[in-house]
């Protein structure tokens, strides 16, 4: 079988890592990566062996830094079957018509409105519905790690109601534009959009989300109360949590009190670029109180959207059932548990022997 070929339109913190993961599977390949600066992510690209096009408009500082090039953007529509939009949010509009006049499919991000698209992603939940589609946007990471917990839950148990209220962190680890921040903004718009995107895959859910931005740049925590229509053990709980494909569980008695900890977890797991591809529950933070459940998840906000790009890649190009993607992804990327402990895996453009 012939390998998809994948473009990457931004290689920045979401897209160098998609770029990553694509390389990294066997029925992919990475056919170029757009940059609009001649910077250190360009270098990078260009280090990993990936082909860099560019904006015309950008075509003069390209080579006045003596970076070298493929060709143009529109270059890289020709050569793609699919292309991966990373760029910053609200650019989609613009983007979009550019695909859809080049005859190409397209995986837009979280930043996105889903009326661009009219389908939102998750492997959990929908996997099937991006199927053969032209045009998806995978769910942001807040909402991509609702959907991992929620969705499972409504399938066992099924969920009357949930509530959500996020501590966000306030930027990302490589974005110094609004410097240090010290103090805690509420978002004053409510309720959030978390809970909305949520519903844009799970319509039926009665969900509602607040939001805190606080001075950190490695993870969010959500705080979860989700009414179910009965009671239930934790142990039950805790044994569907154990199933899923991208939930790790972690105890706080072992040490991992919070996520700086967590943070460290992933370096010493070998993952690339220390990402945390994974939902984090706090498996002794989980009670249940007749049918009400509380729970608290971590969510690194750089990687978990990763592995879900690759399986929308695979759903809206027909390769594959849901499940069978999700688990050659994971095995992929190095994604594993059994019974809380980690394989410690590292993934490369290389496979190790």
């Amino acid at each position: 079988m012939a390998k998809i070929k994948v473009g990457i339109n931004g290689y920045g913190t979401i897209g160098k890592r998609v770029a990553t993961a694509v390389a990294a599977q066997g029925d992919m390949e990475v056919v170029g990566i757009t940059k609009a600066r001649p910077n250190f992510e360009a270098k990078a690209a260009l280090a990993e062996g990936f082909d860099i096009y560019v904006p015309a408009e950008s075509v003069e500082s390209f080579e006045k830094a003596g970076v070298p090039f493929a060709g143009t953007f529109d270059g890289l529509l020709m050569k793609a079957d699919i292309m991966v939009d990373c760029t910053p949010g609200d650019m989609g509009k613009g983007f979009k018509e550019k695909y859809q006049a080049a005859g190409v499919k397209a995986i837009f991000q979280g930043g996105e409105e889903h009326g661009l698209t009219g389908v939102s992603f998750n492997s959990t939940a929908n996997y099937k519905e991006s199927w053969g589609a032209q045009f998806s946007r995978v769910v942001s990471c807040n909402t991509t790690a609702l959907l991992r917990t929620l969705s499972p839950l409504d399938r066992e148990f099924k969920v009357t109601s949930a509530y959500v209220s996020l501590v966000r962190r306030a930027a990302d680890p490589g974005d110094s534009k609004g410097g240090p921040i010290n103090g805690l903004e509420p978002s004053v718009s409510l309720p959030t959009h978390h809970g909305k995107d949520v519903q844009s895959i799970m319509p039926w859910l009665d969900i509602n989300s607040m939001a805190i931005k606080a001075s950190t740049t490695l993870m969010h925590i959500q705080t979860v109360m989700v009414e179910l229509s009965k009671e239930v053990s934790q142990d039950d709980v805790i044994a569907l949590f154990r199933r899923c494909p991208r939930v790790m569980m972690v105890n706080s008695r072992e040490g991992i009190k919070s996520t700086c900890q967590i943070i460290e977890m992933g370096r010493d797991m070998g993952r690339s670029r220390g990402d945390v591809y994974e939902v984090v529950l706090w498996e002794d933070g989980i009670r249940v109180v007749g049918s009400t459940l509380y729970y608290y998840q971590a969510v690194h906000q750089e990687a978990d959207v990763i592995p879900e790009n690759v399986d929308c890649i695979r759903s809206m190009c027909k390769m594959m059932e849901g499940p069978e993607s999700v688990a050659r992804t994971n095995a992929a990327m190095g994604i594993d548990h059994r019974d809380g402990m980690h394989v410690r895996l590292q993934y490369s453009r290389r496979p190790s022997l």
